[in-house]
């Protein structure tokens, strides 16, 4: 008889509590992971006896947690049913706060979006802006149909660093007033969802690597250029965020190439691109967009101004490179759109400058990264909270 059959023999009810809820557990992961199985698959990879394991599954069901996912006709035997997770047990939201855009999406347990609202951010004040993410979040579930008591956890990405002690985010530059200590209580109260804040760059980075090009990299760093300047760095499929979450806030590095002690932001950015631009004789209402659009039809200053800025983020990847030694790095962020004309002169400055020299691929979210990865984060504690109170009940 397997070990944690002899065990759920103990007399102590506390210990088969435990014991039934560990092989829920188990049982559950087990099909999240590797898809719907049978009684008798589950038994086999798990350890379990055949009786554990229908009685567990028995325990699942009912909780709403697993369901019947169709039949298996073995070509000798008798029929099987398969089982599998109910995605609509629980739900989790991601938030995406960026200085022009604001994202919200609801995915089920499965990692499925049900509903999602991208909104442009003309907010002003924090006040408005927390106002905006409130309002923006309560109408994607209820256009959802799930029922707001059905998201158990929620994620926010946003720039700047969050400061859980002073509950406040720090070095958010281009969100004027978005320091305020107690804007994110305020939004979680008014949600009524556990709220998580997290640095955006972190979460594009778990994104890239939960559904994008990081999959299966040992260490990749996700470099984001838009307004500003981050990086998300994932070792072994964990964020690496330093003492005080502050690792990846490499916009901060000095950058000795103007008039000022500029930093690495001032000459990577979005905004260093319009500079550029307006530097080699590009006039009118610039964009970073506008730049790159004019190279791509052979405006010489956009051609200059693109080629300075792959330089530059070429020397942005050998300083990750000299520090990380990451196997992959990802360009991603707004900038990133346009990263098929700034991949060769990145990959052909990266030689001249050092010799270790990662691969280097755009971003396959794009401009989603952050909210996947707010997302991907929210259903791990989802998962958790979701299985806790279906079983306790």
């Amino acid at each position: 008889m397997p070990a944690s059959d002899v065990a759920e023999q103990s007399d102590q009810p506390w210990s088969r509590r435990r014991l039934r809820s560990t092989n829920e557990r188990l049982l559950l992961d087990r099909l999240r992971a590797a898809g719907a199985a049978s009684r008798a698959q589950l038994a086999r990879e798990t350890g379990l006896s055949k009786p554990t394991v229908s009685s567990a599954l028995a325990a699942l069901e009912e909780a709403g947690l697993v369901r019947e996912a169709g039949t298996h006709a073995p070509e000798r035997g008798r029929v099987a049913v398969l089982y599998a997770p109910d995605p609509a047990a629980g739900h989790a939201l991601g938030i995406d706060i960026g200085r022009g855009w604001l994202r919200v999406a609801l995915a089920n347990l499965d990692g499925e979006v049900v509903a999602r609202a991208d909104v442009r951010n003309r907010a002003r004040t924090s006040g408005a802006m927390a106002d905006l993410v409130v309002t923006t979040a309560h109408q994607v579930v209820a256009n959802s149909g799930v029922g707001p008591a059905e998201v158990a956890h929620a994620v926010v990405g946003t720039p700047g660093v969050y400061d859980e002690k002073r509950r406040r985010v720090r070095y958010a530059m281009h969100l004027p007033g978005w320091g305020r200590a107690g804007l994110f209580d305020r939004m979680r109260d008014e949600l009524g969802i556990p709220l998580e804040v997290h640095n955006d760059a972190n979460l594009a980075a778990l994104g890239e690597y939960t559904y994008g090009v990081g999959a299966g990299s040992r260490l990749f760093a996700y470099i984001m250029i838009g307004t500003g300047l981050g990086m998300g760095v994932v070792s072994e499929g964990r964020l690496f965020t330093g003492a005080h979450g502050g690792a990846g806030e490499i916009g901060f590095l000095p950058w000795p190439g103007g008039q000022k002690p500029d930093t690495l932001e001032d000459a990577v950015s979005g905004e260093a691109v319009v500079e550029s631009a307006r530097l080699f004789g590009m006039t009118g209402q610039l964009t970073a967009k506008a730049v790159f659009d004019a190279a791509r039809v052979g405006n010489p200053a956009a051609l200059k101004a693109v080629g300075l800025e792959g330089e530059r983020i070429a020397h942005t990847v050998a300083a990750a490179a000299a520090v990380l030694d990451p196997d992959l790095v990802v360009l991603g962020g707004a900038v990133a759109h346009s990263v098929d004309l700034l991949l060769r002169p990145v990959r052909e400055t990266l030689r001249t400058l050092t010799p270790l020299r990662p691969k280097v691929v755009p971003s396959r979210l794009g401009e989603d990264a952050v909210l996947l990865g707010a997302v991907a984060t929210a259903l791990g504690t989802a998962r958790d909270v979701v299985f806790e109170r279906r079983t306790a009940s």
